[in-house]
């Protein structure tokens, strides 16, 4: 029986999870996602992600591959994967795909959003799914730093001590910061992520929307190239893998839409 090749797209819940990467002895979302496909195929199966997320981090469209000779149509690939997953993870679909496609090789550009609850009230409801910051946020002032940081550049300013990337340069695409109310939304697209790029670069637009620190400011963090002259590390909590981008020619399902709890 020959093997093929699937693409599929996970959603969950990254609270009780160590983040994406199987590790020992620790739960991570791969692990589960894993478990359930291999019962399914009832071989063990092995994924590819298109980006690993960190402890704590959400996750909406989350795109994978792994290959299996098991023959099971898509239907019942997707029933049987989410009846062996926990309720915190779904998967949401999967398709066939020719042989070159790669989650992670063949991705153009990944969208993330980071949901910030400015209010002075904590939440509870929503507790673990967005970062509560009780300071009056100006999102102008934070929209014209971010702006500074389109363009392909160095990130080593916003790199974690611990990243294991080659080089610190990426290409930000996009950056939008929106308010919809007490809730402010920084939705942020590039080529690739350094480890706590999206939550280094927040705890920074932190430090403009209270106006410690100018706008201009962050054109000298990308001049410095030096993490400690950055802001903190934003809480994981508020962080959202929304989509990948790939080449037309793979034909895969429409992306979800980013969450949002605006009123």
């Amino acid at each position: 029986m020959s093997v093929m090749k699937y693409a599929a797209c996970i959603e969950y819940d990254g609270t009780n999870y160590h983040g994406w990467q199987r590790l020992k002895d620790t739960p991570s979302v791969q692990e589960e996602v894993e478990q359930a496909l291999s019962r399914v195929a009832n071989h063990l199966i092995q994924v590819t992600c298109a980006g690993r997320t960190d402890s704590g981090v959400h996750g909406i469209g989350q795109v994978i591959h792994f290959e299996s000779d098991a023959s099971r149509d898509e239907k019942a690939w997707c029933m049987g994967c989410n009846t062996n997953l926990p309720d915190n993870i779904v998967l949401r679909w999967i398709q066939q795909m020719d042989d070159d496609f790669h989650a992670r090789f063949s991705a153009t550009s990944r969208r993330y959003r980071y949901i910030i609850l400015n209010h002075k009230i904590r939440p509870a409801l929503l507790d673990n799914k967005v970062c509560w910051f009780r300071e009056n946020l100006d999102e102008s002032l934070m929209q014209d730093a971010a702006n500074r940081l389109i363009g392909e550049h160095d990130f080593s300013s916003f790199r974690a001590s611990g990243c294991q990337a080659k080089h610190a340069m990426r290409e930000l695409q996009e950056i939008t910061i929106t308010r919809d109310g007490k809730y402010v939304y920084v939705d942020i697209v590039a080529n690739a992520f350094l480890h706590h790029m999206v939550r280094n670069i927040v705890g920074s637009l932190f430090e403009v929307g209270t106006k410690r620190h100018s706008p201009a400011w962050f054109s000298e963090l990308l001049t410095v190239k030096d993490r400690s002259q950055a802001g903190i590390t934003a809480s994981a909590c508020g962080l959202y893998f929304v989509s990948v981008d790939y080449p037309k020619r793979f034909e895969l399902p429409d992306k979800a839409s980013p969450p949002s709890f605006g009123i």
